[in-house]
């Protein structure tokens, strides 16, 4: 029997981790591209603001859930972002 495993992003959860409970990797990149875009364009790095994510994603894989033989609470189902089935 497999070991279920949880991850931080979306990626784990599609490669056969059980679940995974992170920032979205695509969102936190385009706000990097905004930082690198102001720093370029001859902004000081310590004059920009400290931003934190405000979007997290829970993503349940149901199939990695069935190999396990485990059973995900629809009260999780209901809450997660995404579900793979």
């Amino acid at each position: 029997m497999g070991l279920p495993a949880i991850g931080g992003n979306r990626e784990f959860a599609e490669a056969g981790f059980l679940a995974t409970y992170g920032t979205n990797i695509f969102a936190t990149v385009r706000r990097l591209v905004s930082y690198v875009d102001r720093i370029l364009k001859g902004a000081k790095p310590g004059d920009l603001p400290i931003e934190r994510p405000t979007k997290f994603e829970l993503v349940v894989n149901l199939k990695t859930a069935k190999t396990l033989g485990l059973t995900i609470p629809r009260t999780v189902l209901a809450q997660a972002d995404d579900v793979i089935e």
